[in-house]
């Protein structure tokens, strides 16, 4: 593993919240803040790819205020999937690791007002909760038509291909039981975007099951939209190659 992990090793805690960033300086202070504000007895593991705006800096002087921060750099830009990745091992590797992980946008797209409710939602033998745009109750703002015309698309072409009896399988903001993390790390193996579906695949696979609760996906706070064309391609591509049985799949 080619990164810089700095931070409090020995920390404990219920829950583990991945940040994974690239540009997101004018962001993650206020995020960080606003996670801590939950109090909800939880890590804060910032995963960032060598930004070019100091957002690293800027989590090195989080960690003076808050002894919760742990600081993953990487050196380049290699892609969500295996920033996800990458944090599901290092929470994995404490000693003490934490029973959820938490996953979401660092841009405030997704509400970390809503963790709790992710939280709330999971249940035993339940290795994902997706927070979900398009379930019951769950809605998007801010998008432009193309936007969600993408979106759309793409959780047509995942429940179509792959089977899947859920609203939203590409959303990112989620919780996974470290149960099912520890059982499926081995087998995740995503570059980009389709980290989404591979994690629902190994779910289903090892008898976890999936639920989704309605969440409300605000656009891009601040900053610029970073999907590429590229990850768009690998997303299409393993989702279109890849059959999950439908089974252990909850509403």
């Amino acid at each position: 593993m080619n990164y810089q992990l700095t931070g409090n090793f020995r920390i404990s805690s219920k829950i583990g919240v991945i940040l994974p960033t690239y540009g997101e300086a004018e962001n993650i202070a206020n995020l960080i803040n606003d996670i801590e504000g939950l109090k909800l007895n939880a890590s804060i593991l910032v995963i960032d790819d060598l930004s070019p705006d100091k957002t690293a800096e800027i989590v090195r002087e989080m960690q003076q205020k808050y002894s919760n921060i742990l600081l993953c750099v990487r050196p380049k830009k290699t892609g969500l999937g295996t920033a996800i990745t990458d944090g599901f091992k290092i929470f994995l590797s404490l000693n003490k690791k934490p029973k959820y992980v938490i996953t979401m946008d660092a841009d405030y797209s997704h509400n970390p007002k809503a963790i709790p409710q992710l939280l709330s939602s999971m249940e035993q033998n339940c290795g994902v909760v997706i927070g979900s745009r398009y379930c019951k109750g769950g809605r998007t703002a801010g998008w432009p038509f193309t936007r969600k015309l993408v979106s759309r698309v793409a959780n047509l072409i995942a429940q179509s291909s792959l089977g899947l009896d859920l609203h939203d399988c590409t959303s990112g903001f989620r919780c996974y039981s470290t149960d099912f993390l520890q059982e499926a790390i081995g087998n995740l193996h995503s570059q980009t975007y389709e980290i989404q579906i591979e994690t629902i695949r190994q779910a289903t696979l090892k008898n976890f099951n999936v639920k989704e609760t309605p969440i409300l996906f605000i656009n891009r706070k601040l900053g610029k939209s970073k999907l590429t064309l590229t990850e768009i391609k690998s997303y299409l591509s393993y989702t279109l190659k890849t059959a999950v049985p439908k089974k252990g799949l909850t509403g």
